[in-house]
């Protein structure tokens, strides 16, 4: 037995060790972590437990007989973060460039199979060169099994994809199925097909990094949820998100313990937001003063700037930010941002999460291009996931909402289990000198002073119309409350609706707008 184990654990040394110190000083020379280092800083010291560590492809020809490493190119298994049960499949560069092959393939499968039977989180470090060309359309199958699991685990277990180097083709559409995806800058790309194929095909010359970088699909394209200048911070935040998300769809978020009191006043939320509803501020600062101890985690940072979606936490307790920012855009809803927010309030339905809405929004953008690039398509995704939504819902008007995208930012109208204003909101079909140009037309174009007459029929308007308390007296508002009691109010009432239950319709399922 003891000659046996012996031989055991050389071979396991040999596992560890990969294919030799030469691949090893490639991977370095790139700025880029080996696959084992990667997967010691995701996880808990000492936690992961490897599956089929020993496992090799069968494949012939093109010479791959003759070369047949162990785990194939690929790292699977699981572990722990902050104490919690994470599975995790890792792609080695230094095997086959980390392509994927049939072995390589039933490896993921596997993997991904045992998370979703033990409803805990999945994370993939990506750092493949695609399907394994010696293989054929056998590697292309592998493909289909790994996204058919990721449709099959969407909304049961918490997905996330880390873009540590190259993915190109077909496996891209992997990390575009998961719930959240990170990138680090200058080593990682995504894109379906290559600088050489463009240049080919439409004579554009760009780079890797200009076609699929971090930053590229981090504030253009929308693809990558946060980017990192490095693979020890990309690791780290992806460990600070799993803190905030359940291990699966039938459990609540974890709480924390904050020292920042429950009862604590904001009196600087009387400084930030100006009365003037022409006067831009910034959002940020008022989340800060609203969540425990300033602190969270914002989705999709440079993408549609004009709305922020984060995770943050109120008591202790995990909710779902999604917020107007009057600094991009004046806080418009557009194409990006309706996108944005709709996919951030799915996931927070999914995975029980709360969601808090605050609302400073001027209505959606106005122009051709948004008109023709389906605007009310793409504003229909944001109503139709609020419409959808069963977790706690919560709005907060700060100061105007006007027109349809007060409806859509979830008004009480579709839902939101409770619907507050501070004391400078303005609740309207529109702004008040839109709204008087349109009614008093007639009147302003008969007048010996037209301008005057617009400015008598504005103030009137606002009188009649546009008063804080307008929406309060038609029971359209909860309650109009001082902003310095926002936290307060916001955790006492996500409290009372800490066991919310809604049943919806017998359905296979929705058919949301695309």
């Amino acid at each position: 037995m003891r000659l046996h184990v012996a031989e055991l654990a050389a071979i396991k040394e040999r596992v560890h060790a990969g294919p030799g110190e030469q691949a090893t000083a490639a991977q370095k020379a790139k700025g880029k972590l080996t696959v084992r280092e990667r997967i010691e800083l995701l996880l808990d010291e000492g936690s992961f437990r490897e599956v089929e560590p020993l496992r090799r492809h069968r494949a012939t020809g093109f010479g791959l007989e003759a070369k047949r490493p162990y785990t194939d190119g690929v790292v699977t298994g699981w572990g722990t973060v902050e104490g919690r049960t994470v599975f995790v499949y890792a792609h080695d560069f230094r095997i086959f460039g980390g392509a994927l092959g049939e072995a390589h393939a039933t490896k993921i499968h596997k993997i991904m199979d045992m998370a979703i039977a033990a409803g805990a989180p999945l994370v993939s470090l990506n750092d493949g060169a695609g399907a394994r060309i010696q293989e054929g359309v056998t590697a292309l199958a592998g493909y289909g099994g790994i996204f058919q699991r990721n449709t099959r685990a969407s909304g049961v277990i918490p997905q996330i994809s880390v873009m540590l180097g190259p993915c190109a083709g077909g496996a891209a559409y992997s990390p575009a199925l998961t719930d959240f995806v990170f990138m680090v800058r200058e080593t990682s790309q995504m894109f379906i097909t290559g600088p050489d194929v463009v240049r080919a095909v439409t004579g554009e010359e760009i780079t890797q990094n200009g076609l699929g970088g971090a930053d590229v699909h981090a504030g253009t394209s929308g693809v990558a949820h946060f980017a990192y200048d490095d693979e020890e911070t990309c690791l780290e935040e992806v460990r600070y998100l799993l803190s905030m998300l359940p291990s699966n769809n039938r459990e609540n978020p974890p709480s924390a313990a904050t020292d920042d009191p429950p009862t604590r006043t904001c009196e600087p939320l009387l400084d930030l937001v100006p009365v003037d509803g022409n006067r831009p501020y910034d959002m940020h600062r008022v989340m800060e003063e609203l969540v425990d101890d300033g602190d969270y985690l914002e989705v999709h940072e440079r993408w549609a700037r004009n709305i922020i979606c984060a995770l943050a936490r109120l008591d202790g307790k995990v909710v779902g930010i999604v917020a107007n920012q009057p600094q991009a855009l004046a806080g418009v809803l557009d194409i990006e941002a309706s996108e944005k927010a709709a996919r951030f309030v799915q996931m927070c339905d999914a995975f029980n999460i709360p969601i808090v809405t605050l609302l400073d929004v001027p209505g959606f953008l106005p122009g051709v291009d948004q008109e023709h690039g389906g605007i009310i398509r793409h504003g229909a995704k944001l109503l139709y996931a609020y419409c959808n939504a069963t977790v706690p819902r919560i709005s907060l008007i700060l100061r105007k909402a006007y027109g349809g995208a007060y409806i859509v930012m979830d008004s009480q109208s579709i839902g939101a289990d409770l619907t507050y204003a501070w004391p400078t909101n303005e609740i309207a079909v529109m702004g008040a000198e839109g709204a008087a140009n349109v009614i008093f037309r007639r009147q302003i174009a008969a007048a010996e002073d037209p301008e005057a007459m617009r400015t008598r029929m504005v103030k009137e308007y606002k009188a009649e119309l546009m008063h804080p308390y307008y929406a309060a007296e038609r029971g359209l508002v909860d309650d109009v409350i001082d902003p310095v009691h926002t936290r307060e109010v916001l955790i006492d009432s996500l409290a009372m609706l800490a066991n919310k239950h809604a049943d919806r319709p017998a359905r296979k399922h929705g058919n949301p707008p695309q």
